[in-house]
């Protein structure tokens, strides 16, 4: 856990807490703030993918519900708008479901998705905690979402909702593989599990990242990351013209607000991955270079959000551009190619790692 900064300190000692008191308060703050910020983020991100889509396609998008009245700021307060609209929506039990199950699913899919964020490195020393596995911690979490979608789809009691569930682990099986794989050779040139060690093991400028030394391996983590979010063009699971709208096709409300806010969660969290395994997280790609400004060479947290929002930009550059895929494609994409692919460059990781060279070269001499 992180100490308890000096800031805080005063407003702790008016109170006369003790410090292992003290350490419970502040690790609570700030876990209710990154929760908070999360989900402001999440909520600016639809709108976001209305605009950009929209403009992509010739379209206005959202730009009627202002913010506070002012006409500068027309349709920022659309995601607050969905939300009051979801809230006061009716969640219907369908007859003869798993009413507990299909209570449970949601909540299933959104917990793991925030729970990721804990061990997450925003700059230089902090993170709410600073796990030595915290690789470890989010495979495990990101793997359980699934379950989430599965126990949906089943206690639905709908053959539409059932086959979509199935779809989905399939999908999610499949490329999980690979982003484990491709994250094998991130700890083979980092040397660590820490999120944070991973980090310095990429300092020293924009050469030294691993997305150079592991490029298909950063090509493949992105791509499977966008299937293990359903998102296009990897969304079969929520095929309309087949299995209308998928697992959650039964559920309204706040219960499928659930499952869509874990959906534009995790589309978040696998933007910050990737920046951290690959693009050096919170590390300017200008370090060193005393010419430019300040903020430009300093590392911190406006470089790890930039890189988020270059990756998001992605997702919805990709779904205003490809074509749905078939579910046939997609696995034979999974199994057939990406997966060997990173069985190929960890071998090829093995060879650099034995004659010294790149990254694994500091390795070798630690």
């Amino acid at each position: 856990m992180n100490a308890v900064p000096d800031l805080i300190q005063p407003v702790f000692d008016f109170l006369n807490l003790p410090d292992w008191l003290r350490l419970v308060a502040w690790t609570v703050m700030t876990a209710v703030m990154m929760f908070l910020t999360i989900i402001i983020f999440m909520a600016f991100l639809t709108l976001a993918e209305r605009r950009v889509i929209g403009s992509m396609q010739a379209r206005i998008g959202p730009n009627r519900i202002r913010l506070f009245g002012l006409p500068y700021f027309r349709g920022l307060a659309q995601p607050f708008a969905d939300v009051i609209k979801l809230m006061f929506k009716e969640i219907i039990l369908p007859t003869g479901s798993n009413k507990f199950l299909f209570i449970l699913a949601p909540l299933l899919t959104a917990i793991p998705a925030l729970a990721t964020w804990a061990v997450m490195p925003f700059w230089p020393g902090f993170t709410v905690a600073n796990v030595d596995a915290g690789l470890l911690y989010i495979l495990a979490l990101t793997s359980t979402g699934v379950y989430g979608v599965i126990l949906a789809g089943w206690a639905s009691n709908s053959k539409y909702a059932f086959l979509g569930a199935m779809r989905a682990a399939a999908q999610v099986v499949a490329y999980e593989i690979a982003m484990g794989f491709a994250l094998v050779g991130v700890v083979m040139a980092a040397g660590s599990l820490n999120l944070g060690q991973i980090i310095s093991a990429q300092s020293g400028g924009i050469s030294n990242w691993f997305f150079i030394w592991l490029f298909p391996l950063f090509i493949i983590y992105f791509i499977s990351g966008i299937a293990e979010t359903n998102r296009a063009p990897f969304d079969v699971v929520e095929g309309e013209s087949e299995i209308v709208a998928g697992f959650h096709v039964d559920y309204s409300g706040m219960a499928f607000a659930l499952f869509f806010v874990a959906e534009y969660i995790n589309m978040i969290l696998i933007s910050a991955l990737t920046s951290i395994f690959f693009l050096g997280g919170w590390l300017s790609p200008f370090a060193g270079v005393e010419s430019l400004p300040a903020i430009l060479t300093t590392s911190g947290l406006h470089w790890l959000v930039f890189k988020i929002c270059f990756f998001l930009f992605c997702f919805l550059w990709f779904r205003a551009t490809f074509p749905r895929y078939r579910y046939d494609q997609i696995m034979r994409l999974g199994w057939k190619v990406f997966i060997p692919l990173t069985l190929v460059w960890i071998t090829v990781e093995a060879v650099l790692a034995v004659m010294k060279i790149g990254p694994f070269a500091r390795l070798m001499a630690n």
